[in-house]
C-alpha cells in the first residue's frame, strides 16, 4: 500500500491541503511591517496608536518601498478594507525624509485613513500567521475595528446567496435525474439481457464525449435561432422565439443532460440484484402490482437512489462550466467564484476559502446521510 499512499499523498492530498490551506494561511503582512507590528502589539485598540506606532509605520513603509514588497502587502491589506492599497501607496509617496520631525501629522497628512482606527485594525489583524478574514468573507461576515464578527455592507454580501442557490440548484437537478432515471433504470433492469446491455450502451454513450461539447451542443439547441425555437415556430406552436437559453431552465436541462446516467448506473446496478421471485412471490399472495412495488420493490432499491442522488448532488455542486456557458448572471454557482478569484483577481485566500465552503458543505451532507442511514456508506451494488 506505500506506493499507492504516497502517489496519492504526493499528487492530492498535498496540494489540495496546500490550497484550503491558503484559506487561513496569513504570511503577507509580517515580513514587511515587523515594527509596526512589534508596536502595535499593545495596542489596546480603543484609540488611534501613539507616536511610535506611526514612527515605526513610516520605517516600514519605507524599507518595503526600497525592497519591492510594498505592493504585495497592500494588496493583502486591501482584501480587509477597501482602499487600503492607496492609502498605502500615497502614504509612500508623501513620506518626509528619515529623521523629519512630527512624523505623525506627516503620515495623517499623506493619508487621513491613518486617522481611524479601522486602519490601524486591520493592519494589525494582519499579523499572522492564520486569519479568520477570508473564511468570514465567504459566509458575508467581517471583524469591526473592535474585533467582533459584524456582517458585510449589503452592497457586498453575496456569497451566503450564491451557496443557497448551489445547493438549491444542485437539489433541483438531483431530483430531476431522480425521477426521470428511476424508470429508466427500471426498465433496463426488468429488460432481457439480450436487450439491456446495448441500451445500458446507450446510456454511456455520453462518456464518450466531452463535457464541453456536450453543454455546447445545448447552446446550439436552445438559443433564440436554435434547433428548438425553429422546430417550435415550423410547426405553428410559437410566433416567437422562447426564452431558453442564458437562464435557470438551461443550466437544469444541461446539467440534468450530463448527470443523468450517474443516477441511473446505482439504480440499474441495485435493481438488477433484487430478485424477481421475491416479487412473484409478493404477487402471489395476492398483492396488486402498485402493492408489490411499494411494499418489496421500492424498498430494496433505496440503497440506489441514496448513491445516485449522492453522486449526482456532490457533482453538481461544484459544477462551474455548464451554468458559465449556458446561464446568465444570477445563475452563476459558486465554482465559478473560485474560478473567478483563482485566475482573475488571484485572490488565492477567497478562492481558498469558497472552496472550504463547498468541502463543508459536502461533507455535512455525507455525516446527514451516514446519520441517517445509521453509520453505512452508500455501495453502487
Amino acid at each position: 500500500m506505500a506506493p499507492l499512499f504516497l502517489f496519492l499523498l504526493a499528487t492530492f492530498l498535498v496540494p489540495i491541503g496546500a490550497m484550503l490551506w491558503r484559506a487561513v494561511g496569513d504570511a503577507e503582512i509580517a515580513p514587511v511591517f515587523p515594527r509596526t507590528l512589534a508596536a502595535l502589539a499593545d495596542w489596546d485598540g480603543r484609540a488611534v496608536p501613539g507616536e511610535p506606532a506611526f514612527a515605526a509605520l513610516a520605517a516600514d513603509v519605507r524599507a518595503a518601498r526600497a525592497a519591492g514588497t510594498l505592493a504585495g502587502a497592500a494588496t493583502r491589506l486591501n482584501y480587509d478594507v477597501n482602499g487600503y492599497r492607496s492609502l498605502l501607496f500615497a502614504t509612500a509617496r508623501r513620506l518626509p525624509p528619515e529623521g523629519a520631525p512630527d512624523i505623525r501629522s506627516a503620515i495623517l497628512a499623506a493619508g487621513p485613513a491613518w486617522g481611524e482606527r479601522e486602519t490601524w485594525a486591520a493592519l494589525r489583524r494582519a499579523a499572522g500567521p492564520v486569519t479568520d478574514l477570508y473564511l468570514l468573507a465567504a459566509l458575508d461576515l467581517r471583524r469591526d475595528a473592535d474585533g467582533a464578527i459584524a456582517g458585510t455592507h449589503p452592497d457586498q454580501a453575496v456569497f451566503r446567496t450564491v451557496l443557497l442557490r448551489t445547493l438549491w440548484i444542485a437539489l433541483m437537478v438531483t431530483l430531476v435525474c431522480l425521477a426521470l432515471g428511476y424508470p429508466a433504470a427500471y426498465l433496463l433492469a426488468r429488460l432481457p439481457e439480450r436487450l439491456a446491455n446495448p441500451m445500458l450502451i446507450l446510456v454511456l454513450v455520453p462518456f464518450w464525449t466531452s463535457l464541453l461539447v456536450r453543454t455546447t451542443a445545448w447552446v446550439v439547441l436552445l438559443q433564440r435561432e436554435g434547433v428548438i425555437n425553429a422546430a417550435l415556430r415550423g410547426i405553428g406552436l410559437i410566433d416567437a422565439p422562447l426564452p431558453m437559453i442564458y437562464n435557470r431552465f438551461a443550466v437544469y436541462v444541461a446539467m440534468v443532460h450530463i448527470l443523468l446516467p450517474f443516477m441511473i448506473l446505482p439504480l440499474y446496478s441495485v435493481m438488477r440484484a433484487i430478485p424477481a421471485a421475491h416479487l412473484r412471490a409478493a404477487a402471489s399472495l395476492g398483492a396488486t402490482p402498485f402493492t408489490v412495488f411499494r411494499r418489496v420493490f421500492l424498498p430494496q432499491t433505496a440503497a440506489g437512489v441514496a448513491a445516485g442522488s449522492l453522486l449526482v448532488f456532490i457533482q453538481a455542486i461544484g459544477y462551474y462550466v455548464t451554468p458559465a456557458l449556458v446561464g446568465g448572471a444570477e445563475d452563476q454557482m459558486i465554482s465559478y467564484f473560485i474560478a473567478f478569484y483563482a485566475s482573475r483577481t488571484i485572490n488565492w485566500g477567497m478562492a481558498a476559502a469558497l472552496s472550504v465552503l463547498l468541502v463543508a458543505a459536502t461533507a455535512a451532507l455525507l455525516l446527514l446521510y451516514r446519520r441517517l442511514a445509521g453509520g453505512g456508506i452508500p455501495r453502487l451494488g
